[in-house]
């Protein structure tokens, strides 16, 4: 299924595409689309099973905004340097363990809301990446077949980051990670049983047209199952709960001298094989 939440900010409701394209009102099964849902097996066979019995009556999208596709989100947590082709690009060496960051649940915003250039920014970077939307909790986890058990789907995210702020001023990777805007996630929750293998997808960014990013996820330095796997081992992961699993190359960091990063007016558009389209215009905070 692709779940998805519908309506201006802070007032989504939930929906589904379905197979043909249409939008489908979710309201009168459940009262969001978040972890608990995602939890409740019963209440997605319900959905399911309204779907199947084409009972689930039909939105109207003309004008209609896309909000993150998951709601009351715990934690959104990151793997940075997870593409060969990435860390090689940064003149970064191959991390041997997951290199983990949090980002604040309060940084996604709809997959086509404004993205805001912050204040004193000289560096704003993009970076298409594939999310883990986790529907067990997880502690522990001790196998790849365990992990993905806890997977409840998977959407497209951006990890808008700021360089500067990242790098040179001092202390952690988070004050270049949690400006505000910084983590468009979706359009849809796309089910883990649409998405058979996570390692086998296309991950493409485009700034004002021009194709910046062109990798897959089989490039990634630890797979999904394995990212799954080794965060359960610092922190329980919760329903609802985001990873974001690291970009490949082609971010503005890597490029050369005058590296073109993200200025007020620059349109970014984003794609994930089988996972959906993003477009976000920058404008100064």
């Amino acid at each position: 299924m692709k779940l998805l939440r519908v309506g201006p900010v802070g007032a989504e409701r939930p929906a589904l595409l379905d197979e043909d394209g249409t939008l489908r009102d979710l309201s009168a099964l459940v009262g969001d689309v978040d972890g608990g849902l995602l939890a409740d097996g019963a209440a997605l066979d319900r959905i399911r099973a309204a779907l199947a019995a084409g009972v689930l009556p039909a939105l109207d999208a003309t004008g209609l905004r896309i909000g993150a596709p998951v709601g009351r989100i715990g934690k959104v947590v990151c793997i940075g340097l997870n593409y060969h082709g990435h860390a090689a690009e940064t003149g970064a060496a191959t991390p041997t363990e997951p290199v983990v960051f949090l980002k604040a649940p309060d940084t996604v915003v709809g997959p086509d809301d404004t993205v805001l250039v912050p204040r004193r920014s000289t560096k704003t970077d993009w970076e298409v990446e594939l999310a883990i939307v986790i529907g067990r909790t997880a502690r522990y986890l001790e196998s790849d077949e365990q992990a993905l058990a806890h997977v409840a789907g998977y959407a497209v995210a951006h990890d808008v980051s700021e360089r500067e702020f990242q790098i040179e001023r001092g202390g952690t990777w988070d004050k270049g990670k949690n400006c505000e805007t910084f983590n468009p996630l979706g359009p849809w929750l796309v089910t883990a049983d649409e998405v058979p293998d996570p390692q086998a997808l296309g991950l493409r960014l485009w700034v004002n047209g021009e194709l910046k990013q062109d990798g897959h996820t089989s490039d990634q330095i630890f797979p999904v199952a394995e990212v799954v796997r080794y965060v359960s081992q610092f922190m329980t992961l919760y329903p609802g709960d985001i990873i974001n699993t690291g970009t490949p190359a082609g971010v503005a960091m890597g490029q050369p001298e005058p590296k073109p990063y993200l200025r007020a007016g620059d349109v970014v558009e984003l794609e994930i094989d089988g996972l959906g389209r993003q477009r976000q215009e920058l404008k100064d905070a």
